[in-house]
């Protein structure tokens, strides 16, 4: 077994990436700490997370990928996460519970990537 910390980022293609910086920080508060010609690099929502934006072409293809997902702290909070989305433009495509007290929502942001945030 290869010791690691963890997954520590993800980097999406994007249209904008300032549109998307300023998305994910309205959702969830993430912080920019790099920038170049063609990117953007955040810190957060966790203590060891980086989502970097990356201007491309192919923004907005799955490549593989389905969604992503946010961890909520409280399932209470569930209804002011998708006020919050919506607040910041993303789209809700679906939301329930997967069980009494585990709620979910899927959102789609700017560039159309879904993005699960749920309660476990």
């Amino acid at each position: 077994m290869i010791k690691t910390h963890g997954l520590t980022h993800l980097s999406l293609s994007v249209r904008d990436p300032e549109r998307s910086l300023a998305f994910y920080r309205a959702l969830f508060g993430v912080r920019e700490y790099h920038r170049d010609q063609d990117s953007i690099q955040a810190l957060g929502p966790g203590p060891h997370d980086v989502i970097a934006f990356e201007r491309r072409a192919s923004h907005g293809k799955p490549g593989g990928i389905d969604h992503f997902g946010f961890r909520l702290t409280d399932p209470a909070d569930i209804q002011e996460a998708v006020r919050t989305a919506e607040a910041a433009g993303a789209t809700i495509l679906r939301q329930g519970e997967f069980s009494p007290g585990f709620p979910y929502v899927y959102i789609a942001d700017p560039d159309g990537y879904t993005i699960e945030i749920w309660y476990e």
